[in-house]
């Protein structure tokens, strides 16, 4: 545990010296807001209002999205300068270098949500959430994220250069996009609705959906649990098995 905040505090300050991974993580999401509330919302049946009502959660799944791809280029940073050599070398715990950048990923995570949330609070938004609500969207977010981050983590391990890090976090990036979180899965062509209807993050959506219309989340909410802890079983597995490995040249 010592090792692992050891490790959390050296990635805390690495996002302290370099604001513009906030930043990578927040135009993005941020754009997408704007772009579809004001130009796709408008034309919709539903009404600017409503719409964005609809598409915040899904702009909050693509914020971890875009947040988390930041760890797997990180990672291969890391690799690529030898410090994670470095680290198996030392007599600290192995698990403890993963699980810091992890959870440096999930608090700048967390951070980058409530801004998104904010904004749209400032532009308009107003959810029914209960207490409970707000527990249950903090617990999803912090739970996809932290499945999340283990993936890109393992990405970035398996990678060898910086520029295929970025590459290779993209599926964890784009998949919220193919999802429900700009329109509903029954509006969709049926291809592309059963592919949205069983990829991870549909259910994720619909969970803060309703956690934040004040709604219970049901089903959603257990196939969300479900998938967060599955790709994060991966991740982790994944991110230690590439970590183990003696290192090879780069």
């Amino acid at each position: 545990m010592t090792d692992a905040l050891t490790m959390l505090r050296r990635d805390l300050l690495h996002n302290r010296r370099n604001p513009s991974t906030m930043f990578g993580a927040l135009i993005a999401p941020i754009l997408m807001l704007l772009m579809f509330v004001y130009i796709f919302g408008a034309a919709t049946d539903v009404g600017t209002a409503a719409y964005l009502a609809y598409v915040t959660p899904g702009i909050v799944v693509l914020c971890i999205g875009y947040s988390v791809g930041q760890t797997a280029v990180a990672v291969a940073t890391d690799m690529n300068e030898g410090i994670i050599n470095r680290f198996r070398t030392m007599g600290i715990s192995r698990a403890a270098v993963l699980t810091g950048r992890v959870l440096g990923t999930v608090l700048r995570t967390l951070l980058c949500v409530a801004l998104i949330l904010g904004l749209t609070i400032l532009l308009g938004y107003r959810p029914h959430a209960t207490l409970l609500g707000w527990l249950t969207v903090a617990g999803i977010v912090a739970l996809a994220s932290f499945a999340a981050a283990w993936l890109t983590t393992a990405m970035g391990l398996s990678v060898r250069t910086v520029v295929a890090a970025s590459y290779a976090a993209l599926p964890v990036t784009l998949l919220p996009i193919l999802s429900s979180a700009f329109a509903p899965a029954e509006r969709m062509s049926p291809g592309v609705r059963a592919f949205t209807e069983h990829q991870p993050y549909t259910p994720i959506i619909e969970s803060l959906r309703s956690a934040l219309n004040g709604a219970p989340g049901g089903a959603d909410l257990v196939w969300a649990v479900g998938w967060s802890v599955a790709m994060a079983l991966l991740g982790y597995f994944w991110a230690r098995a590439r970590f183990t490995r003696p290192p090879t040249p780069r």
